[in-house]
């Protein structure tokens, strides 16, 4: 084996370690702690909020079971703030946040100066990219984790816990009420991996992360103004925030899977798709900063 076909083959162990640097520098980031930050306090907020309304025996506002309308259930069992919380974060805190990592991601380093020396190492381009999504997806599930971690500690301080009610009716206990918050914060990340995609490829089009981190947080903003317009019906299924709030029919007994396997199949598509042109973007890329 020559030198050069040494150098070319990528040791596994350099691809943990580069996946392991990107992690660290994005999470010792101010922006990204401050982005966490106010994830967090999101939960708290609603939670007093919803103490202070409910303080002389009124119930809180919402009703219908699904989505923010768990609110209405805060008071009887605070697992629900997981649930109001998840709902409330989704629509616009969760997925700016992971826009302005994603959006960040490669554009920073390259307005920064240090991108060229990044694949100076035997990395590759497709692999570094790789690493780049493999890091704003990382940071979907932490995020997702945050909100409803600082959700489920406000809730347990500030109202009963104990067996809920689901949306159909039914009882379920506590640990089964746990397990579905867990599984439904899993849903609401993966929900986000479209917009990371998203914001990958507008990353990719420009050496300005603040240009890039607009941009897609612009899209979001559109897309979501988009959905609201009820002459547009047509293309709303097609919309990455379509079926975002579907995570609801994870609270039903039985759980309805039609509108969840359609917001996890759209998700991955909206993630092949522009991660296929972020990659043919990033490749043919003149790398100059």
């Amino acid at each position: 084996m020559s030198r050069g076909d040494a150098v070319r083959r990528v040791n596994p162990l350099w691809t943990l370690g580069l996946f392991r640097s990107e992690l660290l520098t994005t999470f010792r980031r101010w922006r990204t702690l401050a982005l966490l930050g106010v994830l967090a306090a999101v939960p708290v907020l609603v939670g007093i909020a919803v103490r202070i309304e409910t303080g002389d025996g009124s119930s809180a506002g919402g009703g219908g079971g699904g989505g923010p309308a768990f609110i209405s259930q805060i008071t009887n069992n605070g697992l629900f703030l997981v649930f109001t919380a998840l709902a409330a974060t989704l629509p616009f805190f969760l997925p700016m946040a992971v826009g302005v990592i994603a959006g960040d991601a490669v554009a920073g380093e390259a307005g920064a100066g240090t991108l060229r020396y990044l694949l100076v190492a035997p990395a590759g381009r497709t692999r570094l990219l790789l690493t780049k999504y493999a890091t704003v997806t990382a940071f979907c599930l932490v995020a997702t984790l945050v909100v409803a971690v600082s959700a489920l500690i406000t809730g347990a301080l500030l109202f009963p816990l104990g067996d809920l009610t689901t949306i159909s009716g039914t009882r379920i206990s506590f640990s089964e009420g746990l397990l579905r918050a867990l599984l439904i914060a899993l849903v609401v990340a993966v929900s986000l991996i479209g917009v990371a995609a998203l914001g990958l490829f507008v990353s990719t089009l420009t050496n300005s992360g603040i240009a890039a981190m607009a941009t897609t947080v612009g899209l979001l903003i559109t897309v979501q103004i988009l959905d609201q317009i009820p002459q547009l019906h047509a293309v709303h299924p097609y919309l990455f925030s379509h079926y975002w709030l579907s995570f609801a029919d994870l609270m039903r007994e039985p759980v309805h899977w039609d509108d969840l396997t359609k917001n996890l199949g759209l998700q991955a598509l909206y993630a092949l798709v522009f991660g296929s042109a972020a990659w043919a973007r990033f490749t043919g890329k003149d790398i100059t900063a």
